[in-house]
């Protein structure tokens, strides 16, 4: 994050241009290596020893050299010589710049110094930012008395990083009471702490349609419907995170479905934590314990029941049962590929159970939270109806005690979020054995 700062800094000064910094990122990240890579490549990892620690990442907010470390799988000096591989990122833009600009060694200490006075960086914070430890920087830029609210911080940072864009840099959080968006995108989590986690854009730039394309990996060229679901799906994946951290602390908590707005006014006692991502301006919003309301009418993203599929073929015969739509496309997917047949789609529990009683489904998947009626109530009213019913359960992270419930019930297996196609077909095997 030091060379998009500096880097922004520098363009202020017109010391380069927007065009010639754009270039530096490039060639400066295009150095940088995945560690489970070089780990393959030195031949102290398998390919499926790395996959497994990417698995775990999915559920747990944490670092690939520390899972790989706990999992016995590398040691604490073989992450270090992995980390040196990979380059020193301060390091790379310097040379990069005085390369492209002949800007001299004194000149380039004087433009530093003037950037950490400016920054109101005290000279050991200046050398943590060059080191580009997001768990050390964030407390530089998030004060906050409540609970969790770092804790949060950089767990959205770090997943902007991991699924939308490394060119991106922070500034110091703010307190507010009161702010205009054109989009937002928001969850709470409520129990023994009411939490919402919001992702908004005050002036349309782009940064909110880069986030929903760059999670969805679908090109989108307008802020519709798809766009703001694949941010609520992005909010969602944070969120189950969250809830997973909190529930080994035996914090009690559950999921809301996440919901979007459009053009009002978020109102109450949140944390904003400005981000500029490839030059266009997001907003974080983070809310512990306080009246936090996000907006007044939230968008109606998608009731979508389709007309059954009565076509013939071999493959089994699935239900997808699910409010997002992009992990509704994606789960049909991956199934059609495999041969499976979607047989209808439904975005809550109440038509997903008006549509199992129609198309009676070899299978149905259920994702947990859904407005209206949630996947374990709709599981309960499926089973009843038909005792024989298979279903699937789909999950992010944080929902183990409603996941539990719902196997004790009758589900068969489990999917987790974000989605792994083997791990789906896996399952699907399985039930439909």
């Amino acid at each position: 994050m030091f060379c998009q700062l500096f880097g922004n800094y520098l363009q202020e000064r017109e010391v380069i241009n927007e065009f010639d910094y754009r270039q530096l990122i490039k060639e400066q990240m295009s150095v940088r290596v995945k560690l489970g890579t070089i780990a393959v490549m030195d031949g102290i990892l398998t390919e499926a020893q790395v996959e497994k620690i990417n698995e775990l990442q999915k559920t747990q907010d944490r670092r690939f050299g520390d899972i790989a470390v706990e999992q016995g799988l590398l040691t604490d000096e073989q992450v270090g010589g992995l980390l040196k591989k990979q380059g020193n990122a301060y390091l790379q833009f310097v040379q990069l710049l005085m390369d492209m600009t002949d800007i001299s060694k004194e000149k380039l200490e004087e433009y530093l110094e003037d950037f950490r006075t400016k920054i109101g960086f005290a000279p050991d914070e200046m050398e943590k930012l060059k080191k580009d430890d997001l768990d050390e920087l964030l407390p530089m830029f998030v004060y906050s008395s409540k609970p969790y609210v770092l804790d949060i911080a950089g767990l959205l940072t770090r997943n902007i990083t991991r699924f939308v864009s490394r060119d991106f840099f922070i500034e110091k959080a703010r307190k507010s009471k009161e702010m205009n968006y054109t989009h937002l995108a928001c969850q709470k989590i409520a129990g023994d702490h009411t939490v919402y986690i919001a992702i908004a854009e005050a002036e349309e730039q782009g940064a909110f349609l880069q986030v929903a394309s760059s999670f969805s990996k679908q090109d989108m060229d307008a802020v519709y419907d798809d766009a703001y679901d694949a941010v609520c799906e992005f909010i969602n994946v944070n969120s189950g995170l969250l809830a997973s951290a909190l529930s080994e602390k035996a914090v009690n908590i559950d999921m809301d479905p996440p919901q979007g707005f459009a053009g009002q006014v978020a109102k109450g006692d949140f944390y904003v934590l400005p981000v500029v991502l490839e030059g266009r301006r997001l907003e974080l919003i983070i809310a512990v314990d306080s009246d936090f309301e996000p907006g007044q009418e939230p968008l109606k993203l998608g009731s979508v029941t389709t007309e059954e599929d009565t076509s013939e073929g071999e493959g089994a015969r699935v239900l997808i049962v699910d409010d997002s739509r992009m992990s509704r496309q994606m789960l049909r997917n991956i199934l059609e590929k495999d041969g499976y047949r979607v047989a209808m789609e439904a975005s809550n529990g109440l038509e997903g159970l008006a549509a199992y009683m129609k198309c009676k489904p070899d299978l149905v998947t259920l994702d947990i939270t859904m407005p209206e009626m949630d996947g374990l109530e709709a599981l309960e009213k499926i089973l009843a109806y038909d005792p024989k019913a298979n279903a699937i359960m789909i999950t992010a992270a944080g929902q183990q005690d409603k996941l539990m419930r719902a196997l004790r019930a009758g589900a068969k297996y489990f999917i987790s979020k974000p989605f792994n196609e083997d791990e789906i077909l896996a399952n699907i095997r399985k039930v439909l054995a």
